[in-house]
């Protein structure tokens, strides 16, 4: 039986297999077929059917799971994560870049890489790939924002007139992760309403 941490970082090592191989267009499309519509179906069915109850009831049991630290807040109008410890970057940060790989090359940050630590360099990348198709589908938009460190906010609302985000959610409070001083680290990816927005050093 697989152990978390191999699984980690044989999910890691797969997606650049799938990059190297076929391409950034490929693997996108991996996480939406294989990875939200197919081994993460019943989080679909959950939040299709249950709303930002069953986001709830989804992301309560498998950060628990995962051991991840993380609060989550639910109110009528949003759903949101805010995670202060990431279980799979933690440990891709701690078994530190793979020989040859693209992570491996050019100088480090604080004795972190910049971006993700494993085979594809851009780990952290995979949840907004497969959380974001079962959101666009079932109605609602996702606000993120990852530090490749190990540390990101989601907070996801229902699509509509006037929906549409144009600016970071306030702070939510004295669980928000924006709050750490560690989050300024690494290198930000910025999302608002599901549409990548910029790039943040």
């Amino acid at each position: 039986m697989l152990g978390v941490q191999d699984f980690i970082g044989y999910y890691d090592w797969t997606f650049e297999y799938l990059r190297r191989k076929y391409g950034e267009k490929a693997l996108s499309a991996y996480w939406e077929e294989a990875i939200a519509f197919d081994s993460q179906h019943h989080a679909y069915e959950l939040v299709k059917n249950k709303g930002f109850e069953g986001m709830a009831e989804y992301w309560g049991h498998t950060l628990n799971a995962e051991e991840a630290g993380y609060t989550i807040n639910k109110t009528r109008d949003f759903f949101r994560i805010d995670m202060f410890d990431c279980p799979s970057v933690r440990f891709l940060v701690r078994r530190g870049p793979s020989p040859g790989s693209e992570s491996a090359k050019g100088p480090s940050k604080d004795l972190l890489i910049k971006h993700s630590q494993g085979y594809y360099h851009d780990y952290c990348e995979h949840c907004m790939g497969w959380v974001k198709p079962i959101m666009t589908r079932t109605g609602f938009m996702v606000d993120h924002e990852h530090n490749h460190q190990g540390q990101c906010w989601w907070e996801m609302h229902r699509a509509g007139a006037g929906s549409r985000r144009k600016s970071e959610p306030p702070l939510r409070g004295p669980q928000d992760v924006r709050k750490l001083k560690a989050w300024r680290r690494g290198e930000h990816h910025l999302y608002l309403s599901s549409l990548r927005v910029t790039e943040m050093d």
